[in-house]
Parts: structure tokens; sequence; C-alpha cells
């Protein structure tokens, strides 16, 4: 065999030695694997189970009558002359994206360890998968939600505000997919090391949702003073956003929406920095 023929290789695996160097061409690359990976989360999530897809029905329908319980008829918040079971899906529909996204990634580290040991492939193609794989699950609770509302406008006689404002509903899905993405990864990378903050992760996400406009509205604290804390949180912008863009209620700013976006774009370049930091040595910790 001739000398030619040896050098002729179909992949160059090197050593990362910049730290900037992500090397995103290769997730281009390797797009085939990502889909493959998507259809191997959705067949994982269905396996052995009954009822498959209706849990994602299921789960927001059975939490949005617990808010209406809790919320509306004990607590008795107001839900800006939104009917509470709309107003409580349609926060709920957006933030199980986020909550969905957010949990699977900073557990790509430690869930997929054994993969990593064995095969080459850019690692942040997991982590994209992920994303990529609840929007299946995000467009089943849309579609409930939509059903919902056209429900209540031929029942209840419930006005649909629809407006160009619906074109935000794929921006604001970017931008929140792009947060749980972000500081998903942000935190598999941290799990490497500390096994504590995979324990914090579902405690963290509960009262995250607390501190998120989703069981009220914003303009509920506009009399007190945890308005300002409670918008400092990116996600706040984009949950009422959401609500504005479906239903054309909610506190939506450009500059919330702005500040939203900057924290997004901030936590996905030093995620995938720390991603690329952390994947070269954590074989060696997990």
């Amino acid at each position: 065999m001739s000398g030619e023929e040896t050098n002729n290789w179909t992949e160059i695996i090197e050593p990362k030695n910049h730290f900037f160097n992500l090397r995103l061409k290769e997730i281009w690359r390797y797009r085939d694997l990502l889909f493959l990976f998507v259809k191997r989360d959705m067949q994982a999530q269905y396996k052995q189970t009954i009822l498959g897809p209706l849990w994602h029905i299921l789960q927001p329908a059975l939490t949005t009558v617990i808010f209406v319980v809790l919320f509306s008829n004990i607590a008795k918040i107001p839900t800006d002359g939104v009917p509470p079971v709309i107003f409580y899906m349609c926060g709920l529909t957006i933030w199980n994206y986020f909550a969905a996204c957010f949990t699977a990634t900073s557990n790509t580290f430690i869930t997929n360890a054994g993969i990593f040991g064995k095969v080459y492939f850019p690692r942040l193609i997991l982590p994209l998968s992920v994303v990529a794989s609840n929007l299946i699950r995000f467009a089943i609770q849309l579609t409930l939600l939509v059903a919902v509302i056209i429900w209540y406008a031929v029942t209840a006689n419930y006005s649909i505000q629809l407006g160009a404002n619906i074109l935000l509903v794929p921006v604001i899905v970017i931008v929140m997919a792009g947060m749980g993405l972000g500081f998903g990864i942000i935190v598999s990378s941290l799990t490497t090391k500390y096994r504590d903050v995979a324990v914090l992760i579902s405690f963290g996400v509960q009262l995250l949702l607390f501190i998120t406009p989703v069981a009220y509205p914003l303009s509920y604290l506009e009399q007190s003073g945890y308005k300002t804390f409670i918008a400092l949180n990116p996600l706040s912008a984009l949950t009422e956003g959401f609500r504005y863009a479906v239903l054309g209620k909610g506190d939506f700013t450009t500059s919330s929406f702005l500040y939203s976006c900057s924290c997004m774009l901030a936590a996905i370049l030093f995620g995938a920095l720390l991603f690329n930091k952390v994947e070269k040595t954590f074989m060696d910790t997990v």
C-alpha cells in the first residue's frame, strides 16, 4: 500500500489547544447524528409506557388544575382578565420547555459518560439534541393550549386577540431554548467535579418556578416591592412575552426582552467555553 493511500484519512482528531476553539463546523458535519439522538430521546421517553405522548398533555393539564385551585380559587390572584385555565396553561407551556431543556442538558456528562468514553463526536451534539427533542413536547403542549383557547372562545365567548404579536412566539421559543441550553451546559460542566450541583437541580428548578411569573402576572406585583426583583429573572420577560404573543396580555417591553436575550447569549457563550474546557478531562472525574 502506497504512502499516499495510507495518509488519505477521512477523519483527523486533534487536541484542542485553544480555549476558544469550539469547532462549531463539526456540529454541522455531524447533523445526522444529531437527528439520531433526537430519535433516540423520543423513543426512550415512550418505551414501556402505556399512555406514551399523552403524558405531555396530562402533565400540564393536571398542573393547571392545581394552579387554578391554589392560586385562583384560594389565593384569589388575578389573571389579567384572562380565564385562569388559559392563563396558567400558557405560562406552563413555555416554562415546561425551559425546565425540560435545562434539567436534561444539565446531566449531559453524567448520563452519557459511557458514550463519550467509546467514540468521538462533538460533545455539544448531545445537549443540542435535548433542546431539539423537547421541541416536540413543546409542540404537543402548544397544540393543547390552542385547543383550550378555541374551546373557551366557542363555549364561553372568550375573545381571541390575534395580531402581529403572534409572530413573537417562535422568537421567544428560540430565546427560551438558548436559555435552557446555556445554563444547562454550565451546570453540566460543573457536575463533572462537583456532584452537589446535580442534587440541587430539581430543587432549584422548583424554586425558579415561583420567582418566574407563571402562577401570577407581573402586574399583580405592581404595588409591591417585588416586581423589580422578579423582573431581574431573565425568564420573567420571556414568560410574560409568550402570554403577550399568544393572548395579547402581559407586561412585555422591548427593553426587558433585550435583557433576556443578552442573558441568553452570555449563558451560551460562557457555557460553550466552559463545556469546551471540561470535556477534555471530564472522563477522569466522572
